[in-house]
């Protein structure tokens, strides 16, 4: 399983925004309003990712008197990571995708003003997402790879 590419991320990102935006376009009457913590949900995936990591990072690290990690749990750890931040990526690009489409509305329309507080609520919470599945992916990388440069040294 290979690190998480930033260029997969943005990727998925923008086609995840442009299709909102256009979805938006065609059906945005048709919502009902969003609630304001609709994208909170992501918030306390992050947590979790965060937990895990402070948790399983001195395991990975076989710090002195800690029980080192087994292979298949570091393995769901890691799928885990990579799907908390592409779903991150994809979630934060659907919020800038609604954003888009609010933004230039947001003083015609009363529904989108509201609408607004609750996208920027969930891109915050996608935005933290992704940056819990990326910090947990860098906790268990192995220590002894050799194309890793120890950055406590």
């Amino acid at each position: 399983m290979s690190f998480t590419k930033p260029g997969q991320l943005v990727a998925s990102g923008l086609v995840a925004a442009v299709v909102v935006f256009l979805a938006c376009q065609l059906s945005y009457g048709d919502l009902p309003p969003l609630p304001l913590l609709a994208g909170a949900t992501l918030l306390l995936i992050a947590v979790v990712d965060v937990a895990l990591a402070l948790v399983l990072r001195p395991r990975v690290q076989r710090k002195p008197g800690v029980e080192p990690v087994e292979a298949l749990t570091a393995a769901r750890a890691v799928a885990l990571a990579k799907a908390s931040s592409l779903a991150g990526a994809i979630m934060a690009g659907v919020w800038i995708g609604l954003l888009g489409y609010l933004l230039p509305i947001m003083n015609t329309v009363q529904a989108a003003r509201s609408d607004t507080l609750a996208a920027v609520v969930g891109l915050i919470s996608a935005a933290a997402l992704i940056g819990a599945g990326l910090w947990l992916e860098h906790c268990l990388r192995n220590p002894d790879d050799p194309d890793e440069l120890d950055e406590d040294e």
